[in-house]
């Protein structure tokens, strides 16, 4: 297990993080809750009894504070997360495509005031990007395949991770909106 999830005490996702900081919570008793049946065992130094000291770290933590401001932000829009919400397809031609194959593509063009936002671009490949140009999908006679939207937290947090685990994967889904089916990175 590379990360652990992190939820706040209401278990809302807050970020990934490390085993280390993962250790660090257990440690200093800030978990209140864990989930997950792959667990990660990390060994310790020894005590004074001659044993040494085991640790075992769920995959989904939940720390003792609540997140007041986390799940009304807005996530970051990053090619990284854009590709991954429309699933590495372009949504003019419906092609799947490398990461490196597609383009952002702004359905209102900023040229004509349309803004950067989840909400405003796709996964486009460079071919359909190129045949768009400037103009609205209508304009080019290219309807999209669906509406882009802005990630909720569940789904702003599965779009970060490049490995999930099945357990983090399943509590993640819990929140997921019905827009599409989500699959794990």
């Amino acid at each position: 297990m590379a990360r652990v999830l992190y939820l706040d005490a209401g278990g809302r996702p807050i970020r990934w993080i490390n085993l280390q900081r993962a250790a660090y919570l257990y440690a200093k008793d800030q978990v209140l809750w864990d989930l997950g049946a792959r667990k990660t065992t990390l060994h310790g130094g020894y005590r004074r009894c001659g044993r040494r000291s085991l640790l075992s770290i769920a995959p989904v933590i939940a720390g003792r504070s609540i997140d007041r401001v986390g799940g009304r932000l807005r996530p970051a829009l990053t090619n990284q997360s854009l590709f991954a919400r429309d699933q590495y397809i372009c949504l003019y031609c419906g092609e799947f495509f490398s990461g490196t194959q597609l383009t952002r593509d702004h359905v209102m063009p900023t040229s004509r005031g349309g803004a950067d936002s989840w909400e405003n671009v796709v996964a486009a490949c460079k071919s359909c990007n190129n045949r768009k140009g400037a103009m609205t999908p209508d304009e080019a006679g290219m309807p999209l395949l669906a509406v882009p939207f802005m990630p909720n937290p569940y789904e702003a947090i599965m779009l970060q991770a490049h490995q999930i685990l099945a357990d983090q994967m399943e509590y993640l889904s819990t929140g997921f909106s019905n827009r599409r089916n989500w699959r794990s990175a």
